[in-house]
């Protein structure tokens, strides 16, 4: 009998440091795994075509992937849909960190103003702001509207008769433009496109559109240096600082009351490991802040701001209160709603 009960506290301790043992090879090798993060690629989704503001981002960041990462980008074009067909890719990845993608406030806009596949808010984990985006109107020189009270002016005894471009129904753009014709008081035609602000670009030189409203003022600045465009106004609170820029009044200078702040930064799907999202966290947090990677963009005129998770978090939080407000009282949703039928 004593034998016997000796035998199973034996077999008890060996299947309990068995366990044990067992427990710490698992955690090692979930350590190991972490550590090796990145091991192959990582695919960046741009939801615009290139040659847009996130592509020109996301290709900037490439350049630094290697030396920050320990592995390369490889950026992937996913435009449409006013960017929900990028972002659907994105949000339904494995959540591994091999999957990120270039986001903009379209997603918080998009879940705001039509159902969409996924709640990019809830299904996609913020983790880093990268850059601050200006949203401007531009138009033809040889137009004879030389400021927006002149455009107005002009709007209201040609009802219709303007048409503005813009990325895509639901795209800060597009809710630019609507927001500053309803406070304006005037009826223009929107024309979206798929690829942003190149194909928005090409159909106002082309004489398509009369109006763009874009996100990227340096897309625009050498056409405007050559006197082929002119910028009717930038829907800040402040004047830009961009070089070329300095001079354009913001809307609310010339009695309209439409100020915005977009942002674009860079999201995961929901649910990566936190060893992972740690590794990628920093790896993003060296690119953006690295000195060369800073001056390209604002070479390119573009506005680096960098915030960390918790601030991208909280920044995501606010916008989606602010723009769920200019939604609900401009009836942009109801709007686009009949627009898209």
């Amino acid at each position: 009998m004593i034998r016997n009960k000796r035998f199973f506290v034996l077999l008890a301790v060996f299947v309990s440091m068995s366990i044990i043992m067992g427990g710490c090879n698992m955690g090692a090798k979930e350590s190991t795994v972490a550590e090796q993060y990145p091991s192959k690629p990582i695919t960046i989704i741009v939801p615009f075509a290139a040659g847009s503001s996130l592509d020109i981002l996301a290709r900037a960041l490439e350049k630094s992937a290697q030396k920050h990462l320990g592995q390369p980008l490889v950026v992937v074009n996913m435009p449409g849909g006013g960017a929900t067909i990028g972002m659907n890719e994105l949000a339904g990845a494995k959540p591994d960190g091999y999957t990120i993608g270039v986001v903009a406030t379209s997603a918080i806009l998009q879940p705001l103003i039509g159902q969409t596949r996924y709640h990019y808010p809830t299904a996609l984990e913020p983790l880093v702001n990268v850059v601050s985006s200006p949203v401007v109107v531009a138009t033809l020189a040889e137009k004879p509207w030389k400021n927006l009270s002149e455009l107005v002016s002009y709007a209201k005894q040609h009802p219709g008769e303007i048409k503005f471009g813009h990325g895509g129904l639901g795209t800060s753009t597009h809710v630019t433009g609507e927001t500053f014709a309803r406070e304006a008081g005037i009826t223009i035609k929107q024309v979206p496109f798929r690829g942003g602000e190149s194909e928005s670009l090409a159909a106002l030189l082309g004489g398509h559109v009369q109006l763009m409203f874009s996100y990227n003022p340096p897309v625009l600045k050498e056409h405007v240096k050559s006197g082929t465009i002119r910028i009717l106004g930038v829907a800040e609170e402040n004047r830009l600082t961009i070089p070329g820029f300095e001079d354009v009044p913001t809307f609310k200078e010339q009695g309209i009351d439409v100020a915005f702040n977009f942002w674009t930064g860079i999201a995961a799907p929901k649910g990566m490991p936190l060893a992972e999202k740690a590794r990628l966290i920093s790896g993003l947090r060296e690119m953006v802040n690295d000195p060369d990677f800073k001056e390209n963009m604002e070479k390119l005129g573009m506005s680096v701001h960098y915030l960390g998770p918790e601030d991208f978090s909280e920044r995501w939080i606010a916008d989606n209160a602010k723009l769920t407000k200019v939604v609900k009282e401009t009836g942009i949703a109801e709007l686009i709603a009949s627009q898209k039928n």
